[in-house]
């Protein structure tokens, strides 16, 4: 049981409360994710489960994919509608217009310094903002360099705008609502957020928590992603049977133990040459290491996963 499951999270329950749901389901088996989703979002969340959790850290850092609904005239503690508390005062949003709010947003493609929410799991000093933040604290969280490759306004009606965008890990779709209402100058929040995708994971490969919560423990394994189809990104190698071995044992490979390349991905492949970091598979095309490229034409294990 190794693999990616991609639930479709529901509004309500943290990231954590759906990884507490898959370990019951499947027997306690090692269960992770690759990236939270605050309580209010909805959308795709994958679970690494098994010998995949070992791979989280390096599916992390992959590009998200978010239709985010904008309101206008007023601004949260939270930067979400989860900070509403019906005290706020409303700005006027009658000058606001869908032109306006395009070219607003357009400031906010590429990379820049963004300021996490208050509310959020930055540390500071050790201890999560949103901690300090609820006991009344001064919390002054580190900004940190982000990028968003698209932030496209699909619509604008009633003081909403709908926003589709690509960001990198890491980009907080709270703060761009945030900041977003500072640059128009009269105040905005995130009223509700859907991602789409997250790296190579979308909503075609996701699950409901419903679904998860009640199926059998055999269907549930149906829904996984396989190991050999994550990172699928990377160049994939064949190893020989002695170089697998060598391999399984955190040895170095060269070209004697590569059996054959994958896809386009031979010797002679541009993005063969250029990559950095290289699946290994085995002779049945299972995924059991990650290698770099070594100057000598060798491949060193970065992780080895039999």
């Amino acid at each position: 049981m190794n693999g990616v499951l991609v639930i479709d999270k529901p509004a309500g329950p943290t990231s954590h409360d759906v990884v507490a749901v898959a370990r019951r389901v499947l027997g306690g088996a090692r269960v992770g994710h690759t990236g939270t989703l605050d309580p209010l979002a909805t959308g795709v969340l994958p679970l690494v489960v098994g010998r995949a959790t070992r791979l989280a850290s390096f599916l992390t850092g992959a590009d998200k994919e978010y239709v985010a609904r904008i309101r206008f005239g007023l601004a949260t503690q939270t930067y979400d509608a989860e900070g509403l508390t019906g005290l706020e005062e409303r700005a006027s949003i009658a000058g606001l217009t869908e032109s306006t709010v395009k070219d607003a947003l357009a400031a906010f493609v590429g990379r820049y310094l963004q300021a996490p929410p208050p509310f959020s799991a930055k540390k500071i000093g050790g201890t999560p903002a949103y901690k300090l933040a609820r006991r009344d604290e001064v919390v002054e969280v580190r900004s940190v360099e982000v990028a968003a490759t698209e932030v496209v306004l699909r619509s604008f009606a009633g003081g909403v705008a709908e926003v589709h965008l690509v960001c990198s890990s890491g980009f907080y779709v709270r703060s761009l609502a945030h900041d977003l209402g500072v640059r128009l100058g009269c105040g905005a929040h995130l009223e509700a957020l859907r991602r789409t995708r997250s790296g190579e994971f979308t909503l075609t490969d996701a699950v409901t928590l419903d679904v998860i919560a009640t199926a059998p423990r055999d269907a549930i394994t149906r829904n996984l992603v396989p190991m050999e189809r994550l990172l699928s990104q990377l160049p994939a190698l064949v190893l020989t049977v002695p170089g697998a071995k060598r391999i399984s044992h955190g040895a170095d490979v060269g070209p004697a133990d590569l059996a054959a390349h994958l896809r386009s991905d031979d010797a002679d492949s541009p993005n063969s040459q250029r990559a950095t970091r290289f699946r290994l598979l085995d002779g049945a095309g299972a995924l059991i290491a990650l290698a770099e490229p070594r100057a000598d034409g060798s491949l060193h294990p970065v992780l080895v996963l039999v």
